[in-house]
């Protein structure tokens, strides 16, 4: 298997740096020459297309659904029959369906796989990983999959493992909100923080924002999750286009979107999307 990585950022580096770790020939592809430079134990090539040649498992990292669709048509000439993609971004899932269709009419394989559990799971291997593709596309590349995560789940067809990462980063955005306002409500009642939280880990109010988010990033002011305010924010509008789109009403969540998007007058896209829990009373938890 000739692995290639589109995309060596927080999560697409990680990625990189363990499976070179763990022994796996990897080359990768980035704009960022620096970011290229730090991979040790990695090939590097300077031109996306020169990777898709040499390669016939790709993985792409990208910020945006565009930069996936624009790598996609850089690359589509140059990739192998047989090869396969597995797009481990954040992406939607009209754009996952529109490139599996095209990709097949290659003769090449197209996997959503976005995944969770940030660039500190990347780097371990121990990430989760939801899939939409073809179940024999997915069994080829079961090694690799093995290698990056601790879990996969198959959701369904192309584009469904875009839909689930779009529903789950939806929940992890609203509470985000939620549990800052249940911590604001219990230390007026005069709980602590982190004795409310364990209470609430203890019953069925838990979410794995009170489990970790809170205890690892918020509590103790870490605020250094490697997730920006500006990606969870683009998560947020991938959510409500998707309900849009599906004509289903979202008005709890439209809600909790509407206080993302006006944070971005005090919470720079850059800030840790952890900080949306200041927003409201402008001081930490």
């Amino acid at each position: 298997m000739k692995l290639g990585i589109i995309g060596c950022g927080n999560m697409g580096g990680g990625m990189a740096r363990h499976l070179a770790d763990s022994g796996w020939q990897v080359a990768a592809h980035d704009p960022d020459a620096d970011r290229l430079a730090a991979l040790a134990g990695v090939d590097a090539f300077p031109h996306a297309r020169a990777l898709a040649a040499a390669c016939d498992v790709i993985v792409l990292s990208l910020p945006t659904a565009a930069i996936v669709r624009a790598v996609m048509a850089e690359i589509a000439d140059a990739l192998t029959q047989g090869a396969t993609i597995l797009d481990t971004s954040t992406s939607d899932p009209a754009t996952s369906q529109a490139l599996h269709a095209e990709c097949a009419a290659r003769g090449v394989q197209f996997i959503d796989g976005p995944v969770s559990g940030g660039p500190s799971a990347a780097r371990a291997g121990s990430m989760t990983m939801v899939l939409g593709g073809e179940a024999q596309a997915i069994a080829n590349i079961r090694p690799l999959l093995n290698a990056l995560t601790a879990r996969t789940v198959h959701i369904g067809g192309p584009g469904a493992g875009h839909a689930a990462k779009i529903v789950n980063n939806m929940l992890c955005a609203a509470n985000l909100v939620l549990v800052a306002e249940a911590v604001r409500l219990g230390q007026a009642a005069g709980v602590a923080p982190a004795a409310l939280l364990e209470g609430v880990n203890a019953g069925s109010g838990r979410s794995a924002v009170s489990e970790v988010n809170f205890p690892k990033w918020v509590l103790p002011d870490a605020f250094d999750s490697g997730f920006t305010m500006g990606l969870m924010r683009k998560d947020v509008r991938l959510a409500q286009t998707l309900a849009e789109g599906a004509g289903v009403p979202v008005p709890a969540f439209t809600r909790i979107a509407q206080i993302w998007a006006d944070s971005a007058a005090t919470l720079p896209d850059g800030d840790d999307f952890n900080r949306i829990v200041q927003f409201q009373t402008g001081q930490d938890q």
